[in-house]
């Protein structure tokens, strides 16, 4: 008997605001559980004057969860503008489907379904929504009622019914939601039978002018898909300020989490980086992941990493991102509730991770001062045999690896996506006249490279420091070519690297049209135009970095 005692007086709760009611209001509260609404109505007449009398008299909204089954699950009081909602997490919704309770509740000043009532419809996943006005009398005057739209391309996210006199209701609600479930779980049955790849929101929020915008939007897909993630949409909102809480509104979130339910997308990724209060608010909002681009690219790197270093210098960048970004979750009575936000390690557990993080930090820290220690030995080596090098950098995806396996007749894999390899490679090749050279291929490069990677790379980037000559190859039929030749000058410049001579190499020029070869030859009058898996337009390439050599060669002499 005990554990059904217990059950009893759980479902009897009043959650909320209760503070000041009369023990004889807070029975008749109470007696609201025992009533059972026909499941084939979103709620019965009699039940809507009970609740209706019952606010008017307390003078705050009064709200009701009902499950499917047409049983009392939540009674909650609120004051006379809004409710606070409960932790709903009893009836955590699957993926592709709804939560399997309808939150129907009183508006005390004759207003519609508010915008409020719209957000907890959309991101508690609600079956419906609906407000029910009161007359002067007490009695329910229209009750208004809302749900989500299961179709993707409609441009209003929900179906808002006409108010409806509470004795007149002509919904009948289980073939309601059996329908819009049915639409909602097509999309998810079409996923399932996918690689089972995360699906994704791409969302920019910027200040920026459009065509900065899209370009960046453009590359963001584009390392999203490297990364293995199947793109369903994008969203650039351009704004004079940005939200510092959660860069857009509220009501662009909303509108985000209702695509993304629609879409079954699993992930948000922003084109902004994002600090830790922003993905702490943001993750608090939606039942999504949310990632940045800096995270998405270290995310890129992990997967490709092949050597023991780059899995050093990965693991690092990783953990010096995370840190910071480690999210405590306290439940807390709000209108999110649920599982949203609320799930994720206790506050022991966090502090434990984090000492363990600042642990790992300092075991890599060492490894890779140790590889450093390695590298130099190496460079000292190298010096004493006086072999010149000839290092290739470069914006990812630009040709680097395919020019090195040309230039030395090598295999180094290569493959049409953004970092298609990380590891630097070095390869011993004699040129013309007789002069032996060594060519190394190092990581590309990209806008807004992640601090984190930048100083974990450093050990490897510092190999730069050791060239004799750069050559900076960039694709020329990439619409953004300039924009890329500015990212990569900016870190060579944060690297200090900028005196070391520096030959312009334009590659896949057989791709190109005829006027940008003309403009870029009249632009760049100093760089050479190639096709990096063509041998036979190498040539003027290596004319040119032997002439330099032996320029270099007379001003050490």
């Amino acid at each position: 008997m005990f554990p059904f005692c217990l059950f009893k007086e759980q479902m009897k709760k009043i959650f909320g605001n209760t503070s000041g009611l009369k023990p004889n209001q807070i029975k008749r509260l109470e007696k609201l559980y025992e009533h059972r609404v026909p499941s084939s109505s979103i709620i019965d007449y009699d039940y809507t004057k009970r609740i209706s009398s019952l606010s008017k008299e307390i003078k705050r909204q009064l709200g009701i969860f009902i499950d499917r089954s047409g049983k009392i699950a939540y009674i909650v009081i609120g004051d006379s503008n809004r409710i606070n909602i409960p932790d709903l997490s009893d009836y955590a919704s699957a993926k592709g489907r709804l939560i399997s309770l309808r939150y129907i509740h009183t508006h005390l000043k004759h207003e519609p379904l508010s915008e409020e009532d719209l957000t907890d419809l959309s991101l508690l996943r609600l079956d419906a929504v609906g407000a029910i006005t009161i007359n002067d009398f007490g009695l329910p005057e229209k009750i208004h009622i809302g749900h989500i739209s299961p179709d993707s391309f409609n441009k209003n996210p929900y179906q808002i019914f006409p108010p409806f006199p509470p004795s007149q209701i002509d919904i009948k609600f289980d073939e309601v939601i059996k329908l819009l479930e049915s639409e909602l779980e097509k999309s998810w049955d079409n996923i399932k039978k996918d690689t089972g790849k995360e699906r994704c929101i791409l969302i920019s929020v910027t200040t920026k002018s459009k065509r900065i915008a899209q370009e960046s939007m453009i590359e963001l897909e584009s390392l999203s898909i490297s990364s293995g993630i199947e793109v369903i949409d994008t969203i650039i909102q351009h704004k004079d300020s940005i939200n510092p809480k959660f860069l857009m509104g509220k009501g662009k979130i909303n509108e985000i989490s209702i695509v993304a339910l629609q879409k079954g997308a699993t992930l948000l990724v922003f084109d902004q980086e994002l600090n830790p209060s922003q993905i702490r608010s943001i993750t608090d909002y939606v039942e999504l992941k949310v990632i940045d681009r800096s995270q998405l690219i270290l995310d890129i790197f992990a997967q490709r990493a092949r050597t023991k270093e780059g899995k050093l210098q990965v693991e690092l960048a990783q953990l010096k991102y995370m840190l910071p970004r480690l999210i405590s979750h306290k439940p807390v009575l709000s209108r999110l509730a649920g599982g949203i936000g609320t799930r994720g390690p206790g506050e022991t557990k966090l502090e434990m991770d984090r000492r363990r993080i600042k642990e790992r930090i300092a075991f890599l820290e060492k490894a890779i001062n140790s590889v450093q220690k390695q590298r130099g030995i190496e460079k000292s080596k190298r010096a004493k045999q006086n072999i010149p090098i000839v290092s290739i950098i470069g914006y990812t995806n630009a040709g680097k690896s395919t020019l090195l396996n040309s230039l030395t007749k090598s295999d180094v894999f290569v493959e049409d996506r953004l970092f298609a390899t990380l590891d630097p490679t070095s390869r011993r090749i004699k040129f013309p006249q007789n002069i032996d050279v060594i060519i190394t291929d190092t990581v590309g490069f990209i806008k807004d490279l992640p601090k984190d990677l930048l100083v974990a790379f450093r050990a490897t980037l510092e190999e730069l420091e050791s060239a004799d000559i750069l050559l900076h190859v960039v694709d020329m039929n990439d619409n953004f070519y300039e924009s890329h030749i500015e990212s990569v000058e900016h870190i060579l410049e944060e690297l200090e690297l900028k005196h070391i001579p520096t030959i312009m190499v334009f590659n896949k020029q057989d791709k190109a049209e005829t006027e940008r070869n003309d403009y870029i030859k009249n632009t760049h009058k100093d760089s050479v135009l190639i096709s990096a898996n063509d041998s036979s337009t190498l040539i003027p390439l290596i004319n040119k970095i032997v002439d330099l050599l032996h320029v270099i060669d007379k001003i050490q002499k």
